[in-house]
């Protein structure tokens, strides 16, 4: 019988897959070892050991961070889908009632900000629920709820406003933010970069200017966060943003420029009624993800 039929490939390990995952996701093997639980010498020995079996060089390192070779590029779409398959099996059998779609709304910011590792977190852990997420106004994806169009929404309300009592996950400030060294704020009127009708933040930005007399306009006027940051960047205007969304070149502006001070809103989450498991296993890792930010 000829040599090569009788050949047999060693078997990867999940647990190791999960290792070198995690350490590609976060580019450090200290983080990475936090992440599975396991000491940093430990992973170590578990890449040496991987790295051996396929005779390759995964990982380039240095003294402070480490990043993935060619070949190391390709086992991480081969350990993504393993892992994922794996997943799906055992789910199958241990949670056959997780299964289905539910649907889901935010506005952009939570949609920026949270959702993408809420949905991660969720699809490792019951991949067989599918969820579909629409991006819009808080109002309007609160009536969908009502209506039953919707299965779970996180939206943003005014700091005062009652229904927020439906669940509160955290109240979050506004601030001024403007370009650093910058001058739109110095123009006269204030030139602002607003949202459109019913915004949480445009309403008390508009309030607090005209309460204080500072003269101003709608330089800009977008519903995405990312048209807000392109007209603060172009120092075209200053825009009422939360305070964790000014980062990088964009500063904060206060009353030392002439500017009044913002208010709070909240950050609420609404499920409807009779939800199902696989609607509350999701309002479950939303409730996670912000309890983790603090």
């Amino acid at each position: 019988m000829n040599m090569m039929l009788r050949h047999v490939l060693p078997l990867l390990e999940l647990d190791v897959l999960k290792t070198f995952v995690a350490i590609a996701e976060t580019g450090n093997f200290t983080t990475a070892a936090e992440t599975v639980y396991r000491t940093p010498s430990a992973v170590s020995m578990q890449i040496k050991k991987l790295e051996e079996t396929l005779g390759c060089v995964l990982f380039l390192r240095d003294a402070r961070s480490v990043s993935l070779t060619p070949k190391g590029e390709v086992l991480l779409g081969f350990a993504r889908r393993m892992l994922a398959l794996n997943n799906e099996a055992v789910s199958r059998f241990l949670l056959p009632d997780m299964n289905g779609i539910v649907r889901v709304g935010a506005p952009e910011d939570i949609g920026e900000r949270i959702l993408p590792e809420v949905l991660k977190r969720f699809a490792e852990s019951y991949p067989n629920v599918t969820v579909d997420v629409t991006i819009g106004t808080s109002n309007v994806m609160r009536k969908r709820v009502d209506e039953h169009r919707m299965d779970i929404v996180i939206y943003n309300s005014f700091y005062d406003d009652e229904s927020s009592a439906e669940e509160l996950l955290v109240q979050e400030k506004l601030v001024w933010a403007g370009i650093r060294c910058g001058t739109a704020h110095t123009r006269d009127p204030l030139p602002v970069s607003m949202w459109e009708d019913g915004c949480v933040w445009r309403a008390d930005a508009v309030e607090r200017l005209t309460r204080s007399g500072r003269r101003f306009r709608v330089a800009f006027l977008s519903a995405h966060t990312t048209g807000q940051r392109a007209a603060i960047q172009a120092d075209l205007a200053i825009a009422p943003l939360p305070r964790y969304l000014v980062q990088g070149e964009l500063v904060e502006l206060g009353e030392a420029e002439g500017l009044p001070e913002l208010g709070r809103y909240n950050i609420g989450l609404k499920v409807i009624d009779n939800a199902t498991a696989p609607v509350l296993a999701v309002a479950e890792h939303v409730r996670a993800a912000f309890i983790a930010l603090g």
